[in-house]
C-alpha cells in the first residue's frame, strides 16, 4: 500500500495529537458512547501537556461521520492549533487511543487503509446492471451506473412454434445487448479505480453472458462471482454482505503473497527483520515494503531528527551533534522513515511473524 496519503502529516516541527476512536453508530446510545470517548481522549491528551488551542481543533471534528452506516471508526492528527488529518476507518480501531508524541502515529489509520481494496461491485440481472466502482477505503462510490435496457419481450412466452421461436431470440439478443453494456461500464469502472477485484452477482442467466462478455475483453482486476442481487431489499442487503466478505477474502490473499515474497526474499538476501537491520535499510532509501505488525506494545524508543526524517537511531550519540534530535516509539519513527524514503507498508498478519514485529522488502 502506498504511504503517500501520510505525507501532510509530517507538516511542522511541532508535537503531534494523534487519535483514533471507536465512532461507530448501530446503537441507541451511540451518541452518547462517542462523546464518552471524546472527553476521555481530551483529558488523556491535556495530561500529556497537549495545548489548549490543538484540543479544540479536535473538538470541531471528533466524532466519526454520522452518515456512514455500520462499524466505523476515525482517525484525527492535528499541531500547533491545525488540523493536520482526518480519516474515517472501515473499521473501529481495535482499542481507543490518544496520543501526544513527537511525530504524528497513523500506524493504526495505515493498517485500516491496507485492509481496504479499490473494488468494483456489479449486480445484473435480465435488464440490466447496477455497476458501483469503489477506490480504496472509499464510503462512497466514484463511479456509479444504473443500466435498464428495454424490457420488451425480455421473458420467453408462450406462444405458437414460429413465434415462440421469434420471441426467444429476442429474449437472448436483449439479454446479450444489455450485459453488453454492463460490461463496458464495468470495465470503465474498473479503470477509474485501478481495481483489485470485480464482485459479480445476480441473474444467473444474465451472470453467465456477462461473464462471456467480460472474459472476451477483460477489465482490470480480479473478478469474482458472490451471492446477491439488485432485485429487491433483501437481495441487495445479501449482495452488501457477500461483498464485504469477499473483500476481506481478497485482502487476506493478497498479504498472504506478501509475506510468502517475505519468506523468501529473506532466504535470498532482499528482505530483513528486526528494527536494527530495517532502520539502517530505511535510512538508506534501500526499502521497497516495510512492513509491521498491529501489536507494538514491547515497541523500544527510538531516536529520531528533524533534520533527516529517514533517520532512526537505537542511541541518541549515533545521530551525531544535532541539536533536533527526539524520541519516540520505534512505530511511528519507522513510518515515518517509510514516508520519507517513498516505501510502500504491509501489515504483517497473524499468525505469521517477524523479529521485532518489523521486516522489509528491499529495492535492491
Amino acid at each position: 500500500m502506498d504511504l503517500g496519503f501520510l505525507q501532510t502529516l509530517y507538516e511542522g516541527d511541532a508535537p503531534v495529537v494523534s487519535v483514533h476512536l471507536d465512532t461507530t453508530r448501530t446503537t441507541h446510545d451511540a451518541d452518547k458512547q462517542i462523546e464518552l470517548r471524546r472527553r476521555a481522549a481530551r483529558r488523556s491528551l491535556g495530561e500529556q501537556g497537549a495545548d489548549e488551542e490543538t484540543l479544540r481543533v479536535l473538538d470541531d471534528v471528533i466524532g466519526g461521520v454520522a452518515e456512514v452506516p455500520g462499524p466505523q471508526g476515525e482517525a484525527l492528527f492535528a499541531s500547533a492549533g491545525k488540523l493536520l488529518g482526518a480519516f474515517t476507518l472501515a473499521e473501529p480501531p481495535a482499542a481507543d487511543s490518544a496520543r501526544l508524541l513527537p511525530v504524528p502515529d497513523p500506524l493504526g489509520l495505515a493498517i485500516d487503509r491496507d485492509h481496504q481494496l479499490p473494488h468494483v461491485v456489479v449486480a445484473v440481472d435480465r435488464e440490466g446492471a447496477d455497476v458501483e466502482a469503489y477506490p480504496a477505503a472509499a464510503h462512497e462510490p466514484s463511479f456509479q451506473r444504473t443500466f435498464n435496457g428495454s424490457t420488451l419481450h425480455i421473458s420467453r412466452v408462450k406462444a405458437g412454434a414460429e413465434a415462440k421461436a421469434s420471441f426467444h431470440r429476442r429474449s437472448v439478443n436483449l439479454w446479450t445487448e444489455n450485459t453488453g453494456q454492463a460490461a463496458a461500464d464495468v470495465r470503465q469502472a474498473a479503470a477509474d479505480v485501478d481495481a483489485a477485484v470485480i464482485l459479480v452477482a445476480g441473474d444467473p442467466k444474465a451472470v453467465g453472458l456477462l461473464r462471456e462478455h467480460l472474459t472476451a475483453q477483460p477489465p482490470a482486476g480480479e473478478l469474482v462471482y458472490i451471492e446477491g442481487g439488485r432485485t429487491d431489499a433483501s437481495a441487495r442487503e445479501g449482495l452488501r454482505e457477500s461483498v464485504d466478505a469477499a473483500v476481506r477474502e481478497a485482502m487476506t490473499a493478497r498479504h498472504r503473497s506478501v509475506l510468502n515474497i517475505l519468506e523468501a526474499e529473506l532466504a535470498g538476501g532482499r528482505g530483513l527483520q528486526g528494527i536494527p537491520a530495517v532502520k539502517e535499510a530505511l535510512a538508506e532509501g534501500k526499502v521497497e515494503t516495510l512492513l509491521l505488525a498491529a501489536d507494538r506494545s514491547a515497541d523500544p524508543e527510538l531516536y529520531g531528527s528533524r533534520r533527516d526524517p529517514r533517520v532512526v537511531g537505537t542511541d541518541p550519540a549515533a545521530l551525531g551533534d544535532d541539536p533536533t534530535v527526539f524520541s519516540a516509539p520505534a512505530a511511528p519513527l519507522l513510518l515515518r522513515s517509510a514516508v520519507a524514503g517513498g516505501a510502500a507498508f504491509t501489515e504483517i498478519l497473524p499468525p505469521a511473524r517477524a523479529t521485532d514485529g518489523v521486516a522489509a522488502l528491499l529495492r535492491y
